[in-house]
């Protein structure tokens, strides 16, 4: 599976965040959420790393809300039917806009690193993707908190959320 999924990461970020470990922490992260939800498919998400300005931008236009926010999903399928990109046979999952500015002050306020808090909202919005909401109410959250932290775990990364 993990050969065959196509996961780009953009840096539009422009501060140097985004090194060849970072690229690897988001494709890793993407990899066990869906190893985790047995997403056998190949799979193609497109990961973007952007400022608080610009995600807050995103935010207004697409979801009507004039804030910053830590990451944004943008699901490209419904009811786990997705196209499927002829160039690469992938299913296309979606995109995922993260805030590094948002990542950074997460992180500090979780006494964890920058890197957790990255993975940490990876798989979040992977869950996204494949269809997990948290709006309608308290047992949704729990239900993709659960999921989030045996991901986590999974990769080795302490749950402290």
């Amino acid at each position: 599976m993990a050969g065959k999924d196509k996961i780009t990461v953009t840096d539009k970020y422009k501060k140097d965040f985004v090194s060849t470990e970072a690229k690897t922490l988001v494709r890793k992260a993407c990899r066990a959420a869906l190893k985790y939800e047995k997403f056998e498919k190949p799979a193609q998400i497109d990961v973007t790393f952007v400022d608080d300005i610009k995600i807050r931008e995103i935010n207004r236009e697409f979801r009507d809300i004039d804030k910053a926010t830590d990451v944004l999903s943008f699901p490209l399928g419904e009811n786990g039917i997705y196209d499927v990109n002829p160039e690469n046979g992938a299913c296309m999952l979606g995109d995922v806009v993260i805030s590094v500015d948002r990542a950074r002050a997460q992180a500090d306020l979780y006494g964890h690193g920058i890197e957790r808090e990255i993975a940490f909202l990876t798989v979040h919005s992977v869950l996204h993707l494949l269809g997990y909401d948290h709006v309608g109410g308290e047992s949704e959250r729990k239900i993709m908190r659960k999921k989030e932290e045996e991901i986590l775990e999974s990769m080795g990364l302490s749950v402290d959320r």
